[in-house]
């Protein structure tokens, strides 16, 4: 079963399609899914991804990324824990050149990740 914040986010786009006043097969036929698997993401039943939380919002007319916020849940793509980072800075026993360096290779890495965006501070 998907985890809360995935009935959480149905729930919002439940509510903001009857607030534009859409029955569920005009909203699902606007954002490209089928009627069944609306109803499932709208009672929680499944998360959907990130290509249709998209395609959502642009029926409705927001951001993905708050819907995803409305739901408590961060958006993909959003700024990473920056603990490694935190750590590199405070790490007394390297000079700052040596930070530097370990800052730009860590930065790198994440930005050659899969599916990465820019995740730099």
């Amino acid at each position: 079963m998907p985890p809360r914040s995935a009935a959480e986010l149905g729930e919002i786009i439940r509510h903001q399609r009857e607030l534009a006043e859409l029955s569920m097969r005009q909203f699902a036929e606007l954002a490209g899914i089928s009627n069944p698997y609306l109803s499932q993401i709208e009672r929680g039943l499944r998360a959907p991804s990130e290509q249709v939380v998209s395609a959502i919002a642009n029926v409705l007319q927001v951001s993905a990324d708050a819907l995803y916020e409305q739901a408590g849940i961060v958006p993909p793509g959003a700024p990473e824990d920056n603990s490694v980072l935190d750590a590199i800075a405070a790490d007394g026993r390297l000079t700052s050149r040596q930070r530097a360096a370990l800052k730009e290779v860590y930065q790198a890495f994440l930005a050659a990740a899969p599916g990465s965006r820019s995740r730099s501070r």
